[in-house]
């Protein structure tokens, strides 16, 4: 810029001057979130929780929702329907009628239910005590590491695995009543027979109790290995040096930490023995003359040859209240067992 006598003015040494805005770059400053009061804080973490729990109890319920909903459509409901249908005399094309308890007194006072009760019982029992009894004695057969034995138990697991259909077929040729069947065949060689065996009503039973006992002697096996294996070792070495036999090994070692797995297959058993069906039926359909008729098959003869629907539901809700009434036992005596 020039004065007012044309001569130019000196400019000042370089940074003496104010400084140019353009030269020093302004500084924002780092957005900072407005502070959220205490209880405000408190309250939106309260709320995070709240929901984060609500998911992790909802995820495990939706994995299992598509089981809980066939369980529910093929047990829960017509469980129900059973015990509705048991009050009532059902007429499918007339209507059902209300009969309060009368399906329950005609199901108890026939004489053939309460001849099949016996029966039940009988084949529960004799199932029960024989198919532990036999399991045990295979599982301490085929115990080991020995490189052999799963074949051996591979084989003697094949009846669990076989169809009920195929295996009372294979016995009713076994039970063959002439000489030329397979076991009356075993029999003439050490002079004994011919066996009726399912034609006869006082070795039927008996002969069913025999395939039910070979059917589930394998599972029970199979269960009492997995609980051998869970036996301390040491307890054996520790009785051996204090000079206990095998005998005392036996009662004092293995039975005691075996009592468990007994508890659960007998329960398991009696609960199998009680709604004993495919066998008998496919073996004598409750003959010959209702010898072999348990509970399941007068029920299922009742519902579905006789049409008395509601007798046979209410024949059904006494065979579930009997389970029922079994599985609370066993527990309530393992309890107190566990407690002492």
């Amino acid at each position: 810029m020039s004065n007012l006598t044309g001569s130019r003015q000196p400019r000042p040494p370089y940074g003496t001057g104010p400084p140019s805005r353009a030269a020093v770059p302004t500084r924002r400053a780092p957005y900072r979130r407005p502070p959220v009061p205490v209880g405000a804080a408190s309250r939106h973490t309260q709320v995070s929780r709240y929901r984060r729990r609500r998911l992790q109890w909802l995820v495990p319920w939706m994995f299992v929702a598509p089981a809980l909903i066939l369980f529910l459509y093929f047990k829960i409901l017509p469980l129900a329907q059973g015990v509705q249908m048991s009050f009532y005399d059902v007429r499918p094309y007339l209507g059902d009628r209300y009969v309060g308890g009368g399906n329950y007194v005609e199901a108890t006072t026939q004489p053939l239910f309460t001849q099949a009760i016996w029966q039940t019982i009988i084949l529960a029992v004799g199932t029960t005590a024989g198919s532990i009894l036999l399991g045990f004695l295979l599982a301490i057969l085929v115990e080991g590491q020995a490189r052999h034995l799963w074949l051996v138990r591979t084989a003697a697991f094949l009846p669990v695995v076989t169809t009920m259909a195929v295996v009372a077929e294979v016995w009713q040729v076994m039970y063959y009543p002439d000489r030329s069947g397979a076991l009356n065949t075993l029999l003439g060689w050490i002079g004994v027979g011919p066996e009726p065996f399912l034609q006869s009503p006082h070795q039927a039973l008996a002969s069913v109790v025999a395939v039910g006992i070979w059917r589930a002697a394998p599972y029970d096996m199979m269960i009492f290995l997995a609980g051998l294996a869970t036996v301390d070792r040491n307890l054996y070495e520790s009785a051996a040096v204090d000079g206990a036999s095998r005998w005392s090994r036996f009662l004092h070692v293995t039975l005691p930490s075996l009592r468990p797995v007994i508890t659960i297959l007998f329960l398991l058993a009696a609960l199998r023995g009680l709604r004993s069906f495919t066998e008998v039926f496919l073996l004598t359909n409750g003959g010959p003359g209702q010898s072999t008729q348990v509970i399941m098959v007068l029920i299922y003869k009742l519902g579905l040859e006789q049409g008395k629907l509601g007798v046979a539901a209410a024949g059904s809700m006494i065979l579930f209240v009997a389970t029922a009434a079994v599985t609370l036992a066993v527990y309530v005596w393992r309890r107190r067992a566990v407690v002492r």
